[in-house]
């Protein structure tokens, strides 16, 4: 039992072995620990845009001649940009959640700033599981409607593509592979998702119940 739930069993049972604790005592308790889950969220959104964006340092030089002989370099730019100002005004949403919960003075309030930030954290998650869909899916199109050009570029950067396939059979290989690669990833973003912002979800989703209790 957490300490939350025993302070919170003091609270109703009036134990003649444990102090008296107060309404106001309790919803400080849910108050501070609420508090302290949106500034993960918080901490936590930032070391993501920083993993990110240190990520794309380390994308070999090869492929991005590839992207700049298909013509996408300067499309993955702009795709970045909008990206990374998007995510940057989630983590300005998160600040802000963060700074309005140090003033919540009454339970009422405190439960809608927490239903607030769940909505918040719940669009940022859906936007980035989206929008990395949305991009390996035009990624693959493009790829597609310029398969003779994609063959003729990775032929001449892989010598051994050229030698042992004909383009249907490049074709298939290696869509093949992106379908089956592109799954697996965005089943392991969804699912460190899931476990990362989950988990603040969760928790905040508890004292969410706990203070619902109190005002009932």
């Amino acid at each position: 039992m957490d300490q939350l739930e025993l302070l919170k069993k003091e609270w109703k049972n009036r134990e003649q072995d444990f102090p008296v604790l107060s309404f106001d005592e309790i919803y400080k308790m849910l108050l501070k620990k609420s508090s302290s889950v949106i500034k993960w969220i918080f901490i936590i959104s930032i070391i993501e845009i920083a993993f990110w964006i240190g990520l794309n340092f380390l994308i070999p030089e090869s492929s991005k001649q590839i992207n700049a002989e298909m013509g996408l370099d300067l499309s993955f730019i702009v795709f970045n940009i909008i990206h990374y100002c998007i995510f940057a005004f989630f983590i300005i949403l998160f600040y802000k959640n963060y700074q309005a919960i140090q003033i919540t003075d009454s339970v009422k309030d405190l439960m809608q700033k927490i239903l607030k930030t769940r909505r918040t954290v719940r669009y940022f998650v859906y936007y980035n599981v989206g929008a990395a869909i949305v991009s390996m899916i035009a990624v693959n199109i493009y790829y597609y409607t310029h398969k003779e050009k994609l063959f003729e570029v990775l032929s001449v950067n892989f010598e051994d593509i050229g030698t042992n396939l004909t383009i249907d059979q490049f074709t298939t290989v290696f869509f093949g592979a992106q379908v089956v690669v592109g799954i697996l990833l965005i089943g392991f973003i969804a699912f460190i998702y899931y476990l990362v912002y989950g988990l603040m979800l969760r928790r905040l989703k508890h004292n969410y119940v706990e203070l619902k209790k109190m005002e009932d």
